[in-house]
């Protein structure tokens, strides 16, 4: 046995851990896998929560028309193949011979079927489809999708629209989507049946979820597992130390000031690479005043002065060095540097604090004011220790910000959608699921009204109609270069705008028992079907 270990990886992150000079196979040895993340997993229905690690989780159970590989391609998933006719045609032929795992037959009615239900309006995955677009089934095993106007990246972020078996749907009341902000979800909620390498044997929130091999998948595994076991640690402390003492195999994050003790420990090993999540501030720009702040009678954060002095006053390169123990790269988009070949042409407003403070005065502020900030405790590396570095950061020039910080489940079902938007001042990632532009434009920057409608995840409500008009030009514009220029101006408007105060991406730090190999995807994803414990 040759014992690898490995600390800083590629952005394509290939297979690690003990290798055995003479290779395995799936069915030399079974064993289990057993996983502790600091969140929790919800809702077992694939449309209740857009976020990365429900999408991943859920992504070992179902599947999409398409898949993406190891290093993010989109290879072909239920779908086996597909071409475009005309430019407003999309011809999908399914895989033939494909059963879900309660033995039902995968067909073209399931996926006309999901595609209604991830549009309805509880759905968190709303925007995985065009409202206009028309599914038409040919024939038992071909879907033709046809649209209003051209659209090439339609199936960009179809490896996590996850396809339901109708018939089961129906017979347990999953016609319409669990919404997230429902506190008494339904039983079927909590089951899930998919086409995937795994299915569920049992799930309890908060506590535990065991995943087993599906006999009948009809790709050929990796792994050679036999039972995983997920168990949510919030505690940093309690996570690490379980992955130590043996207790757990696998750990997603590890805390950066943890990774020395899990690299010295002969039986463990450091996955890190840098991850396609961008972290950043936002700020409630929809509301005539902030509830949370002492300033009576206007909200500050609709003058663009206050924004770009929030985002001078936080020193983004101490928050590199001395939270983030230089695991993070400083970023000046809402998108990661390796997603847009453009990203060079922009940088970051300086961190300036007696600039920002001129900016305060000029704006009206002289004294600056307080504000509430949402932070999550759970979600992203150091989130919550990257928030009171901030709270500190902007005490400095006059700005006294009372920190709400909360676990993941309590912090987004206040922030986002469900809650009403509910929130001044917020930290947030985004990994756009397509690795494009329009993902994160659609998403973040689109107008919006109070109900939601609009961009989903424009949680502080920003809104420029010129952004509005080219993200809708950029879905639809075939020629790269034209759609850049379009992108680059987006991009471009929010940045003079300070439209957001965009910080870093994070990079993943997994942690692992010596005996374990995984793929460490750039997009986050713990898929166990490329998992082996030897």
């Amino acid at each position: 046995m040759l014992n690898v270990k490995r600390r800083r990886r590629s952005l394509h992150q290939v297979s690690i851990g003990v290798l055995c000079a003479t290779g395995l196979t799936t069915a030399a040895h079974a064993a289990e896998l057993r996983f502790a993340f600091q969140g929790t997993l919800g809702a077992l229905d694939p449309y209740t929560l857009n976020e990365t690690f429900t999408l991943g989780m859920l992504g070992n159970v179902y599947e999409g028309l398409t898949r993406r590989d190891k290093d993010l391609t989109i290879i072909p998933g239920l779908a086996e193949r597909w071409e475009q006719p005309d430019p407003l045609t999309w011809r999908f032929h399914l895989r033939e011979g494909v059963t879900f795992a309660n033995g039902n037959a995968f067909t073209a009615d399931d996926v006309l079927f999901s595609a209604e239900r991830v549009r309805a309006e509880s759905s968190n995955l709303a925007g995985r489809i065009p409202p206009d677009a028309e599914f038409v089934k040919l024939d038992d095993l071909t879907v033709e999708v046809r649209l209003q106007s051209p659209n090439p990246i339609l199936h960009y972020e179809w490896d996590t629209w996850y396809i339901m078996d109708k018939e089961w749907s129906e017979a347990n009341d999953m016609m319409e989507p669990v919404s997230a902000k429902d506190t008494n979800p339904r039983p079927a909620a909590f089951t899930a049946v998919g086409t995937g390498a795994f299915s569920i044997e049992s799930h309890e929130p908060g506590v535990r979820t065991v995943f087993v091999p599906n006999p009948s998948w009809w790709n050929d595994p990796e792994h050679n597992l036999e039972r995983v076991t997920y168990t949510p640690i919030a505690a940093d402390g309690t996570r690490v130390a379980a992955l130590l003492s043996g207790d757990i195999d696998l750990i997603d994050p590890v805390p950066v000031q943890d990774i020395p003790r899990i690299e010295n420990n002969p039986e463990t090993d450091i996955l890190s690479a840098p991850e396609l999540r961008v972290i950043y501030f936002g700020f409630n720009q929809m509301d005539d005043v902030l509830t949370t702040s002492n300033v009576e009678n206007a909200n500050p954060f609709k003058d663009p002065r206050v924004r770009q002095a929030f985002y001078q006053a936080i020193d983004v390169e101490a928050i590199k060095t001395r939270v983030m123990r230089n695991l993070s790269t400083p970023v000046p988009l809402l998108i990661a540097n390796e997603l847009f070949s453009r990203s060079g042409e922009f940088e970051r407003w300086p961190y300036d604090p007696d600039a920002a403070k001129a900016l305060l005065a000029e704006a009206g502020y002289p004294e600056g004011f307080t504000v509430g900030l949402d932070c999550p405790t759970d979600r992203y590396v150091n989130d919550e220790a990257i928030c009171q570095a901030t709270v500190a950061m902007l005490a400095r020039v006059g700005i006294q910000v009372n920190l709400n910080a909360q676990t993941k489940a309590l912090w987004a079902a206040k922030i986002l959608a469900p809650g009403g938007f509910d929130t001044d001042f917020y930290l947030l990632g985004w990994t756009p699921g397509s690795l494009d532009s329009w993902n994160v434009l659609s998403n973040l920057a689109t107008c919006r009204d109070e109900t939601g409608k609009g961009g989903p995840f424009n949680v502080g409500g920003y809104c420029n109609p010129r952004v509005d008009e080219l993200a809708a030009a950029i879905v639809s514009e075939t020629d790269a270069a034209k759609r850049d220029e379009m992108i680059a101006e987006a991009f471009r408007t929010m940045h003079d705008e300070t439209a957001y105060l965009p910080l870093h991406q994070q990079n993943l730090v997994w942690g692992k028992r010596a005996n374990v190999e995984i793929t460490q995807r750039a997009d986050n994803q713990v898929l166990f079907y490329w998992a082996r414990v030897n």
